[in-house]
This record gives structure tokens, sequence and C-alpha cells, in this order.
């Protein structure tokens, strides 16, 4: 088959077309700030959340390559620190066997890119040997059975879906693929290493052999073993070739996968259907770019290797042969595009390659973006960054990243403490910009964590232990809202209602009302831009966040922050969620009126009064569709504490009318039965 002819196109429209397309995929998957930032910052996550002695954990996938298509689930690989797998015995030398359980490969019997792994020793924790099987008089490690234990005891309301289990996780949907880990480069991938003369480079090339591989729960369809064998898998190294990319490259990865969705794809509703998938597409490009196919990959040049791309894949789909980039050998069409299969899936990409990059245009993402052009070709399409993307808007996605990313909440001390030292260690390193502000945030909240965990386990002790840890926690708490957002200050306002100082927790009210009613303040996605650039920009980010950022509080469910609350949060937890989300305005009105109840009760009606018509009237401003539930059920707490037990229980039927993404409807419906029963 002869792949070798190109769109019908003048070189001038054409390369037209590519800018216009290059700025349409910067809006939609993200500029070269954008997506530097999102690595950075999920880089730091992992860092810090990978300091336990059990196990570790990688995101993978498209979120931790840097993007953000609406669609994407979080992928992660889990694993245990104490099991290695090695390739052969000599490599037991580098460990403590006494410690370390070694897992040894047994590919003698396996397709290309899959292996067996033989416990020589026949020892491994519980669930490893609860998962092992006998065969030619050793115990290797099953990887049906081990899939299927991890997901039923670690994850009980997932789903085996491939090697993973999945589920979701409000509104993110998961995929936990519980691995092993080798520290060893493959054997079988070895050709790999002398392949990368052009690409990637060879520091890139060092790193990924030097960090080893995974091994997931998953056999070849057509092997022999596929109930026990394992998938090698190179998700790390996968994940560090995409950062390698120049953005172009980085956008014609992103260019495919929407071409994949949304025209290769669309119209098969089974997922069986679905022959190609996202990992095909990524193949593609890794391959495209290390074969030096296009000189030179720049904006101009984007749909020149979409081009390239798509005619590999064609010519693959043609010879049903899609060859692993680390492992040439393993053919990743061999078990579903062949036959008819296979016949009819070329018919319908080669009916595409005959329309050119006309084809583009039955993308929605990339539609318009050809259109302009096509409409008026003297376009002049300006592909700068600063041009692409305003400050504010580049501010607003940076803060929701580091929020979604701050997740090192624990109620372990020691632990605590041990993130704070590496944070501290870590700020005498060279870093990002991005991972100086994520690493500032987290600081924020590993100390108010530790304010109230260090609260929940002195509040029994002597007086004078009481005093001394009442004023760190105290103290953490401004040093966590002279580090966080304008909204943390409101942790010390629960600290002060938590432990009876209604007076000081007002001053702190009033002090917080100032910053939050400020015209140029950021609260999740809303912000006037011209008012927050006039106020802040140019700033540092330090500063934007500290001055004009503003956050959903998390109430984690682990510690007891709000007595009033611990049956939202006891609900919360028994449905495997990790937090109460609550907007920072109607925290801080229900804060108003739980502290003035105590010392001036016109004030605390004037603070039910303002929560009432928040709640009642926001048109999602103040508050997120997401934590409507919550909204209503605090309104419905503080009007239950008022007396008015009709407008009350309006409220809770109200809270279990919205999505329930607090998880809180157990409280609720307990809430409105006691408001029937009779005291």
């Amino acid at each position: 088959m002869d792949t070798t002819a190109t769109p019908h196109r003048q070189v001038g429209i054409f390369s037209i077309l590519s800018g216009s397309v290059y700025v349409g995929m910067c809006n939609k998957i993200g500029t070269p700030q954008q997506v530097a930032s999102r690595r950075d910052i999920v880089d730091i996550w992992e860092l810090l959340g990978n300091q336990r002695d059990v196990g570790r954990s990688m995101m993978s996938g498209s979120m931790r390559e840097g993007f953000r298509l609406h669609d994407s689930d979080v992928d992660t690989m889990i694993w245990l620190t104490n099991h290695r797998v090695i390739w052969d015995f000599s490599q037991s030398e580098y460990y403590n066997i006494h410690r370390q359980v070694l897992i040894l490969c047994d590919s003698s019997e396996s397709p290309a890119g899959f292996t067996l792994l033989w416990l020589p020793l026949e020892r491994a924790d519980n669930i490893v040997l609860s998962s092992c099987v006998r065969m030619n008089g050793g115990l290797y490690l099953s990887s049906s059975k081990y899939r299927d234990h991890t997901c039923t005891t670690i994850t009980p309301d997932s789903r085996v879906h491939g090697p993973c289990s999945s589920g979701t996780n409000g509104p993110l949907e998961y995929d936990n693929a519980y691995c092993f880990v080798s520290d060893f480069w493959p054997p079988s991938a070895a050709s790999w290493i002398d392949r990368c003369h052009s690409w990637p480079p060879p520091h890139v090339v060092n790193d990924i052999v030097r960090n080893g591989c995974h091994f997931v729960a998953i056999g070849h369809k057509l092997g022999n073993n596929e109930g026990n064998e394992w998938r090698i898998s190179f998700s790390q190294a996968e994940y560090k070739l995409v950062y390698s990319m120049n953005h172009t490259q980085f956008l014609t990865y992103g260019l495919l996968k929407l071409f994949l969705k949304e025209i290769i794809n669309t119209g098969f509703r089974r997922e069986e259907d679905k022959l190609l998938c996202s990992y095909h597409m990524k193949t593609a490009v890794f391959w495209a770019i290390q074969q030096n196919t296009l000189p030179h990959w720049c904006p101009q040049n984007l749909l020149a290797g979409f081009w390239v791309c798509f005619k590999l894949l064609l010519k693959w789909v043609y010879e049903g042969i899609c060859p692993n980039f680390f492992i040439p050998e393993n053919n990743m069409f061999l078990s579903k595009i062949h036959g008819q299969a296979q016949a009819s899936l070329f018919r319908r990409l080669y009916g595409l390659y005959e329309k050119g990059i006309a084809m583009l245009l039955h993308s929605p993402s990339i539609r318009s973006s050809i259109i302009d052009v096509l409409c008026n070709p003297r376009l002049t399409v300006c592909t700068d960054e600063h041009t692409l993307i305003s400050e504010a808007e580049f501010d607003m996605k940076l803060f929701v990243e580091i929020d979604r990313n701050d997740a090192l909440y624990r109620t372990d001390q020691q632990y605590c403490m041990k993130i704070l030292h590496i944070i501290e260690q870590l700020l005498e390193s060279p870093l990002s910009q991005y991972q100086v502000v994520s690493l500032q945030k987290h600081t924020a909240t590993i100390l108010q964590c530790t304010a109230f965990t260090l609260h929940k386990y002195t509040n029994t002790g002597v007086n004078k232990q009481m005093h001394i840890a009442d004023k760190m926690s105290c103290h953490m708490l401004k040093l966590a809202a002279k580090f966080g957002f304008v909204s943390d200050m409101l942790y010390i306002v629960i600290y002060y209602y938590k432990t009876l100082r209604y007076r000081e927790a007002l001053s702190v009210i009033e002090m917080t009302k100032v910053k939050l009613v400020q015209p140029y303040l950021m609260h999740e996605g809303h912000v006037d831009r011209v008012r927050y650039t006039e106020a802040v920009g140019g700033q540092s980010w330090s500063t934007k966040m500290r001055q004009a950022g503003a956050r959903d509080i998390k109430l984690h469910n682990e510690l007891c922050y709000i007595s009033e609350l611990l049956p939202e949060q006891q609900s919360s937890r028994q449905n495997s969620w990790h937090a109460l989300y609550i907007p920072p305005f109607v925290l801080l009105h229900m804060l108003e009126f739980l502290c003035s109840r105590h010392v001036d009760t016109v004030r605390a009606k004037t603070a039910l009064d303002d929560l009432q018509a928040l709640v009642h009237h926001d048109q999602v401003l103040y508050i997120g569709d997401i934590c409507r539930d919550i909204s209503w059920e605090i309104l419905g707490i503080c009007q239950q504490m008022a007396g008015n037990l009709q407008a009350a229980l309006y409220s809770f039927l109200q809270s279990l009318r919205q999505f329930p993404f607090n998880k809180i409807q157990n409280a609720t419906t307990q809430r409105i039965y006691d408001l029937h029963t009779p005291t």
C-alpha cells in the first residue's frame, strides 16, 4: 500500500492552517506553560505523597502527561515497596532478602511483552501469597487472582477493568493498577536503548533505564497462561518521553487523541467495537518522532506531523502489525485487529485518508480552527503563548491545579513532621516557580492538619500540656494563613470556635470578610479579570494566592472540626469520601452564626439571614454545583438551631435534591427523621 502522498494543499495555506489548529489546540489542551505547570505540580504531589514505607503510587496516563480533557480518568499505579521483581538471580545481590521479597521473571513461555512471576523463596505478603498458583513445581503469582483480590479488598466499590480496579471518586473516574516494580530495565527492551540516537536525548534515556519498569495484572489473550501472565508496563518511561516532547509534538499527540474520539470511534456504542485506543495514538507519535520522519516539529508543521502519524497508523492497520515502542516484537494488534475487523477498520481509515486534512472538519474541537482560515486565507495567526491566554485565566487554572493536588492531609503527626522536613529540604533545591507555589499550599495544608490533630490528642491532658499545644496550634494556623489562600483564614475561625473563643473568632471573621468581598477575588472559576489584573497583575503567584485567591474549604473526615457537622463527616466517611467541601462564603456565615449565638443574638440572626439569602439566591457565583448539597445542609442545621423547624426541613429536603458530591445523604435523612420525631 502506498501512503507517501500528502494532502493536496498549497504549502502557504497549509502552514496557516497548522498555525490556526495549533492555537485552537492550545486553547483546548493547554499552552506550553500550562502543561509545564500541571506536570510540575503533579511531580511535587507525588514526591511528597510517597513517603510511606509500605507502598508507593504513581499517577500515569493522560493526566500525568499533562492533559486535562473533560473525560480524562485518573490512572494510578500502586505497588508494595518490599516486593521487587528481578530478571535473573544475579540481581538478588542488590537486596536484603530478609527485608525484600524477590520475585523472578520467567518469560520463557510468554509472548513478547509479557511474563510469568515466580516466587522462588515462596515468601511474600498475605495478599500476594493468596494470589499464587502452583505451576511446574513452582509458586507463581497469578495476575487474575491478584487483580481480583486487590479489587475486592482494597477498593471494594470498584470493578475490574483490564489490569485495573475502576470506579468513581466524586465526579472523577479512576483506574488503579495494583502492580509490581522492577529496578532493572527488561532485557527484551534492550534494543530500545540502541535505537535512541536522535530522540529522546541521552539524559532522558538514562533516567528511563535507571528507573526500570512495572508489571500490571493482565495476560496476553492468545498466551498459554493468560490468567497468570503479567504485562510489562512502561508507564513511567512513557510519561518521561511525553515530558521530553516539544509542545508541537505534544499537541500532535493531543490532536490524535481527539481524532480518535471524535472521528474514528464516533458512532460506536460498545467499547469492544472501538478497536483503536489512545495508546495506539501515543505509540504512533513515539515512532514518528524517533524515526525523524518530520525534520522540524513547529506550530506551522502541526498538521504535517499529524499526517505522518495518521499514515503510520494506516500502514499498521493494513499490515495488522502495531509494534510496541519498547519491545517491537510485541504486536499490539495481535489479539484484536485481524480478519474482518481489520479489513473494516482499514476501509474506515482509508476513507478518511482520501479526504485529506479536510477530514478534521468532522471534529467539533478542531472544525472552527480550520474554517477560520478557509474563510479568510490571508488570516494572520499568532502562535506566541502570551497572546493565547490572559494572566487571570492562566492563574485561575493554575490555582485549580494546585488545589486539586492538595491532598496530603494526615492525622499522623510524625508523618506531618516528615513532610514539613522534606518541604524544607526541597526549598533549598532548584525548583520551578510552579513547584514553589505548590509547596506553599502543601505547607499550609500540613500545618492545618497538624494543628487540629494536636488538639485532638491533647484536649484530655493536663492544663500545662493543653496550653502549650493550644499555643502551637494557633501559631500553625496563623502561619498556614500566611502561606495559603485567603479562605485559609477560616481554619483559624474554626479553631477559635472549637476552643470557645467566640469573640476572637468573630474578630477574624471580620478580617476575612474584608478580603473575601474584594472585587478582584478569584474564587474557583469566577473572577473579574480586569479588576484582578489591576490589583495583582504581574505579582508572584505566591502573592496572588495569599491576597486574591479563595478555594472551597476542605474538612477532612478523619478530623473533627465543627461538632455540628460531625454527622455529615461520618456519613461522608461511611460512603468512602475523604472530606467535606464547603464554599468559604457559606462556612463564613455559618461560623458567624454559631459564634454570635454566644455573644450577640442580633448578629446571629443577621448572619443566618445572610446565609439564607446566599443559599437561596446564588447563581453558581459563590456556591458551585457540587457544593450545593452541603450548603443547603448547613443552612438547615443553622435554621434548626434557631428554632425554625419548618425552614430547616425545607433546606434538608433541598439538600437531598442536589448532586450528592459530599455523600452526606445518610446524615440528611437522619436529620429529617429527627425533625419528625418528638423529643
